[in-house]
C-alpha cells in the first residue's frame, strides 16, 4: 500500500521549504543540497521496529533524515523536559506519556499504537534451571529487572503483586535492553523483558512462559513534541506508525495491536 499522497507531498514540501528558508536550523546541508531532519525519541524496546519504519519514511520522503534516539521512556521524557530537541515521542506505557502531557511537552492527544507484555528470559541452555516466576525468587538466583520508574519495571511490579511473589533483583536497569544485555552476556540467570526483546535476541536467550504477564499489559502511545519546527512531518511519522505498514512492522516484531 502506497504511503504517498497529496497530503504527504504537501507536508514534506512545506518542511523542505521551511528548512531552506531557515538556513538549516532544523536540518543539515551537504554538497547535494539541504535535508530535513526529523528526530524521534522512542522507548528502547522499539528499536528494531522504528528503525524499519524510519527507513520506509525516508524512502517515501526524499530529503528527510529520520534520526532515532532510544532509551528508557522516563529518561526520554526527562531529556525533552531539559530542552533536548525532539519532534516525536513514543513511550512504552501510558503513565510515562501522561507525565509528558502534564508537563506540556507534547501536543494533541497521544495515540496508542501497540501493546507488549513481559516474559522471563534466560541465557541459552537455562543454566540456573528457571521454570516459572516463583523460581526467580529462590535463593541464589541472579535476577535482573528494570528499575521501578521505567515502564518495564512498573510492569514487573504489577506481575509480582498479581502473583503474590516478592522478587529481589541483583540489579535494576534503566531500560529493557540493558536487562536483556545482562542475560545474553551470562551476567544474570534471568530477567523480565518484553516478549519482543526476547524474540529479537534469537538463540542467545530462551523464554520461560509467564502467564502472570497478562496482569501487566503495556500500551505504547506516541505524540508530537511541543514546539517542534517539523510539526507536519512529525504528524506524518505518527501516521506511518499507526497505518497499515507501521502496524505490519510492529506485528512482525511481536507487538500486539492496542
Amino acid at each position: 500500500m502506497s504511503r504517498r499522497g497529496i497530503a504527504v507531498t504537501g507536508a514534506i514540501t512545506a518542511a523542505l521549504l521551511l528548512s531552506a528558508c531557515s538556513g538549516g536550523d532544523s536540518g543539515a546541508s551537504d554538497a547535494g543540497g539541504s535535508s530535513t531532519t526529523l528526530t524521534v525519541f522512542a522507548a528502547a524496546s522499539l528499536r528494531s521496529s522504528f528503525e524499519e519504519i524510519a527507513t520506509d519514511v525516508e524512502a517515501d520522503h526524499p530529503g528527510v533524515d529520520v534520526r532515532l534516539s532510544f532509551a528508557g521512556s522516563s529518561d526520554l521524557v526527562t531529556q525533552i523536559g531539559q530542552g533536548a530537541p525532539a519532534d516525536v515521542l513514543a513511550t512504552a506505557d501510558t503513565a510515562t506519556m501522561d507525565q509528558a502531557v502534564e508537563q506540556e511537552l507534547v501536543t494533541g492527544t497521544p495515540q496508542d499504537f501497540a501493546t507488549n507484555t513481559l516474559t522471563i528470559a534466560v541465557p541459552a541452555g537455562n543454566p540456573a534451571g528457571i521454570t516459572d516466576l516463583a523460581s526467580l525468587a529462590e535463593p541464589g538466583v541472579q535476577l535482573v529487572l528494570c528499575a521501578p520508574q521505567v515502564p518495564c519495571g512498573r510492569a514487573a511490579e504489577k506481575v509480582e503483586g498479581s502473583a503474590g511473589v516478592t522478587l529481589s533483583p541483583v540489579s535494576e536497569e534503566q531500560s529493557v535492553t540493558d536487562v536483556l544485555g545482562k542475560v545474553t552476556s551470562g551476567e544474570a540467570d534471568a530477567g523480565l523483558v518484553y516478549v519482543t526483546d526476547a524474540a529479537s535476541a534469537g538463540d542467545a536467550v530462551e523464554q520461560i512462559d509467564l502467564p502472570e504477564a497478562k496482569a501487566a499489559v503495556n500500551t505504547y502511545p506516541l505524540a508530537v513534541v511541543a514546539g517542534t519546527s517539523q510539526e507536519e512531518l512529525a504528524t506524518e511519522f505518527t501516521q506511518e506508525v499507526l497505518g497499515p505498514r507501521g502496524q505490519e512492522v510492529l506485528a512482525a516484531q511481536g507487538f500486539q495491536a492496542p
